[in-house]
């Protein structure tokens, strides 16, 4: 049962009907996104319920977990030529930035008798995925020679890799490219994907670029917040997801180890500040199963994670006003990097709760 996760449906329903009714004010539509979760069903349902129009993914593997609900799928990370007959099979949109892959989507597409809508990414500065602005008019010209492909829309990705914050300029050059080629080309797009969690704020502030139809939403659903400045997002709850792991050690222990310091497990030299002795508690849970120093007491302000192993979390409880004996159960929030680890991990297991 330790280490588990708790997961609120009621709650990833409730966010996600907050923020689809935030984009909808403003003509936006929103893709719930799994993959930080691996596709986890009834989560998906639960985001499908609260408003998202469709589910999307970065994982085959995990849409395939979704085939049983009605909703439209997307695959969010640019497929692998490879993949191309699974992509068509399980999901009806996908993101691209590459003609070879869009010829290997087409023949897939036509082999299974359907078209398959596809959206060009644009890459504004984050250097991740996407087409450079001056390479998207011949890049459009080409793709319209594939059949088994529709192009239903453009989308761009910040944040995610060069940390670039999506603003007022460059989702309205993403609108205007857009704009532009949909006209030249008579495409009759539907999508204008103006990014993810980190292009919120700029509905809250009232910024959003008119002509930006799509959010791909993840991390702000999950948590709770929008990831550009990590801000809370009013009225909803950023304890959907509770980590709860066992004490399996709990001494008095010197702040600083006694011998020769040199690398640790993860190659890391680590260092020490004496605090003299403290009372310390081992929780079964490490660094294959979390991020260990991104967890948050739920319900004990005075305890601290001081480090980590691949097996045990390390907590400095000697401020604890609380009594904890071996066996007792700690409970944390997590960020999104420890819940994507969490998540993945087979030894955390989880839990579903219905309150």
């Amino acid at each position: 049962m330790f280490p588990c996760i708790e997961i609120n449906l009621l709650k990833l329903k409730h966010n996600t009907k907050v923020i689809c009714d935030m984009c909808k004010k403003a003509d936006i539509n929103v893709w719930g996104v799994t993959k930080c979760i691996c596709a986890m069903p009834e989560a998906a349902q639960a985001m499908i319920d609260g408003g998202a129009i469709c589910i999307g993914d970065s994982r085959v593997e995990n849409l395939k977990k979704l085939k049983n609900i009605n909703c439209k799928k997307v695959l969010l990370r640019i497929p692998m030529a490879c993949e191309a007959d699974d992509v068509i099979r399980y999901s009806d949109l996908s993101l691209n930035s590459e003609l070879s892959t869009l010829k290997s989507l087409g023949e897939a597409a036509k082999k299974a008798g359907k078209k398959h809508d596809v959206v060009i990414m644009i890459d504004l500065g984050d250097l991740r995925e996407g087409i450079l602005p001056k390479d998207a008019d011949g890049f459009v010209k080409e793709a319209l020679k594939i059949e088994g492909i529709k192009i239903a829309g453009f989308g761009v990705n910040l944040t995610c890799y060069g940390g670039v914050i999506p603003d007022e300029n460059n989702l309205k050059e993403l609108v205007d490219i857009s704009l532009k080629l949909n006209e030249k080309y008579d495409l009759g797009i539907k999508i204008i994907s103006g990014g993810n969690s980190s292009s919120l704020y700029l509905l809250a502030d009232g910024k959003m670029p008119h002509g930006i139809n799509n959010l791909r939403l993840g991390e702000s659903i999950l948590l709770g917040r929008e990831t550009s400045f990590q801000t809370r997002i009013y009225n909803t709850y950023d304890d959907v997801f509770i980590l709860k792991a066992k004490i399996v050690e709990l001494k008095e222990k010197p702040s600083i180890p006694t011998g020769n310091i040199g690398k640790d497990a993860f190659g890391n030299t680590p260092s020490f500040k004496d605090k003299g002795i403290r009372k310390r508690a081992i929780i079964a849970a490490g660094r294959q199963d979390i991020e260990p120093l991104n967890i948050h007491s739920i319900d004990d302000e005075n305890i601290r994670v001081i480090g980590a192993s691949s097996d045990h979390t390390i907590v400095d409880v000697t401020d604890s006003k609380k009594n904890y004996k071996v066996g007792d159960i700690l409970s944390f929030k997590m960020d999104y990097g420890c819940l994507l680890k969490a998540f993945t991990s087979d030894y955390v297991k989880k839990i579903i709760i219905d309150k």
